[in-house]
C-alpha cells in the first residue's frame, strides 16, 4: 500500500511538474531570452549589449557613450527629485577638498585616493561639486546617473551646425584612446560627405580645404593623419606646441586598455607609459607622414560664407568645407608671457594631486581655483606649496576658501606671498618680484590658475547648443558615487 501511494505522488508530482513547463513554454514565459542588441552607431550593426566592440566595424562603442545619453529631462517642477552627489572615480584625483567643503558630517569620506558619498547622509547642498578643482563631481538623481553639459553631437560627431564637428576631450570624453578613435571617425564622415555632395569651384582664390582641423592633441592628430591617408585637401592648426594639452600633463603613466590602430601608424599600445614615450611616438609619425601642421596658431573666429567656413587665426584665414574642433574642454588658459613658461614643469590645471607628492609647488593666482588647488596640495605628503597673488588682498574668495587659507597659512602648511609676481621659471627654482625685491624660491613645478577663456562661451558664439545629459555609470562609479 504504501509502495502504491508513493508512486502515485511521484507520478503525479511529476504530471504537475511536466504541465507547469508545458504552460509556461505556450505561454512564452518559458521561452529562452532574445538577446538584446543596440545598432552600431558607426555601422549600423546589431551589437550585444554588453559587448565593449562592434563585431563588424570593430568600433569601440565607450565612444559613444555621451552622443547616446539621453537629455536631461527636468520633472515638472522643474527642479531635480532629491539630488545628491555623485564622483567619478576616473576623474577624482583624492585631493580631499570635497570633504572640507561639504557641511554634513559623514556625508563624503575618502577610500583610498577615491572620494566616497554616503547617499543617506548627503542631502545635496553642492558645495563639493563648486570646491572639486578638477569637476569630478555633479549633483545627479538615482544611483547610476552623472549629469554632464556638453556639446549637442550626433553620431557621426557633426554639431548642430551644418560642418562643423567636434571629437575628443571638448564633447565630454577624455580618455586618450577614445579621442583617437574619435577623430579617425569623424574625418571618415566627412570624406563620406565630401562624396554625397557636389562642391562648386570657386570662382577665384585658393581652391578651399576639404577640412580643417583646430587642435593637435590626440583627437586633432588621429583626424589630422586620417585625413593625410585619405588625401584630403586639410590642415591641422594648433595654439601652443605638437600635443600641447598631453605636454603639459602631470600624469606620470598613460594606460591603455587595448591596441590602438593610428591611421598611417599602425597598431600602438602603450601599457604603464609616461607621457614621454605617448610624445614620443606621436613626433616620430607626424616627422614621417609630413602632417600639414602649423602650431602657434590660435582660432579666433569661425564663419559661414555660403557652403564654406571662414577660420581666422591671428592674421591667417582659411576656408573650409568643413571644421573638426579638437581643442581641450578646459579653454584656452591665460598666461603670465615670463620666460621659462613653456617648460614642461609648467601646468594649467591639475590631473592627479598625487603626482606631486613630495614636490616644491608654485601655485599662481589669486581666485577659487588657485586657492583650492593650493589648499588640494598641502595635502599630499611632503609637498611643499607656495601661492603667488599679484593682489594686496584675497577679495573674490568663497567664504569657506577663506576660512581653510587662514587655517592653512596659521599651521604653516601654505607660504603666501600677495603683492607679488612671477618673473622667471627655472627647472629647479623661481623667481618672484617681491617686497620690492627679486625672490629666488625653489621650486619643482609650477601651476598657474588665473583663468582664460572657456570653450563653451566660443561654441555658443558659432552657435553650437550646448545641452545636459544623463550618463549611466558603470557599477563600480555607481558604488563609489
Amino acid at each position: 500500500m504504501n509502495t502504491a501511494l508513493t508512486t502515485f505522488s511521484f507520478l503525479a508530482l511529476t504530471g504537475w511538474f511536466i504541465y507547469r513547463h508545458l504552460h509556461r513554454a505556450e505561454s512564452g514565459l518559458g521561452a529562452p531570452t532574445k538577446a538584446v542588441t543596440r545598432p552600431c552607431p558607426r555601422c549600423r550593426h546589431a551589437v550585444p549589449r554588453d559587448s565593449i566592440f562592434c563585431p563588424k566595424c570593430g568600433v569601440p562603442q565607450q565612444i559613444y557613450e555621451v552622443v547616446s545619453a539621453p537629455l536631461t529631462i527636468p520633472d515638472v517642477a522643474g527642479g531635480i527629485t532629491r539630488a545628491h552627489a555623485m564622483v567619478r572615480t576616473d576623474m577624482c584625483v583624492g585631493c580631499g577638498t570635497c570633504i572640507a567643503a561639504c557641511p554634513e558630517a559623514g556625508a563624503l569620506t575618502m577610500k583610498g585616493k577615491i572620494a566616497i558619498v554616503d547617499q543617506a547622509l548627503c542631502v545635496g547642498h553642492g558645495e563639493c561639486v563648486t570646491a572639486c578643482p578638477v569637476g569630478a563631481i555633479a549633483l545627479a538623481t538615482g544611483t547610476a546617473v552623472h549629469r554632464v553639459e556638453v556639446p549637442e553631437i550626433g553620431p557621426d560627431f557633426q554639431t548642430n551646425i551644418p560642418g562643423i564637428y567636434i571629437v575628443g576631450e571638448l564633447g565630454g570624453r577624455g580618455l586618450i584612446k577614445n579621442a583617437i578613435n574619435e577623430g579617425k571617425i569623424a574625418v571618415e564622415n566627412v570624406a563620406r560627405a565630401l562624396q554625397i555632395k557636389t562642391w562648386d569651384a570657386p570662382a577665384d582664390g585658393p581652391v578651399p580645404l576639404d577640412v580643417l582641423i583646430v587642435g593637435a592633441g590626440p583627437a586633432g592628430l588621429s583626424a589630422g593623419l586620417e585625413a593625410h591617408r585619405s588625401k584630403l585637401r586639410y590642415g591641422v592648426l594648433e595654439q601652443g606646441t605638437l600635443a600641447d594639452t598631453v605636454r603639459k600633463y602631470p600624469r606620470h603613466k598613460i594606460l591603455f586598455a587595448e591596441p590602438l590602430r593610428i591611421p598611417l601608424y599602425g597598431d600602438l599600445w602603450i601599457a604603464d607609459a609616461s607621457k614621454e614615450s605617448l610624445l614620443q611616438v606621436w613626433e616620430t609619425i607626424v616627422a614621417k607622414t609630413g602632417l600639414h601642421l602649423k602650431t602657434g596658431y590660435r582660432v579666433e573666429k569661425i564663419e559661414r560664407e555660403g557652403d564654406l567656413l571662414r577660420v581666422v587665426a591671428g592674421e591667417a584665414s582659411y576656408m573650409a568645407r568643413h571644421v573638426i574642433l579638437a581643442m581641450g574642454r578646459r579653454g584656452t588658459p591665460r598666461r603670465l608671457n615670463v620666460p621659462g613658461e613653456d617648460l614642461d614643469n609648467v601646468f594649467y590645471n591639475i590631473a592627479e594631486m598625487e603626482d606631486f607628492k613630495g614636490r616644491r609647488v608654485v601655485v599662481v593666482g589669486g581666485g577659487d581655483s588657485a586657492i583650492e588647488s593650493a589648499l588640494g596640495l598641502v595635502n599630499q605628503p611632503g609637498t611643499r606649496v607656495a601661492l603667488s597673488y599679484r593682489g594686496d588682498e584675497f577679495t573674490r574668495l568663497k567664504e569657506r576658501n577663506r576660512l581653510r587659507l587662514e587655517t592653512a597659512i596659521k599651521q604653516k602648511k601654505l607660504a603666501v606671498y600677495l603683492g607679488s609676481q612671477l618673473r622667471e621659471i627655472q627647472r629647479e627654482r623661481v623667481a618672484l618680484d617681491y617686497a620690492g625685491h627679486v625672490l629666488i624660491l625653489p621650486n619643482d613645478d609650477v601651476i598657474i590658475r588665473i583663468g582664460g577663456e572657456a570653450p563653451f562661451a566660443f561654441l555658443q558664439r558659432l552657435g553650437v547648443r550646448i545641452v545636459q545629459k544623463d550618463l549611466p555609470l558603470a557599477d563600480d562609479l555607481a558604488r563609489a558615487g
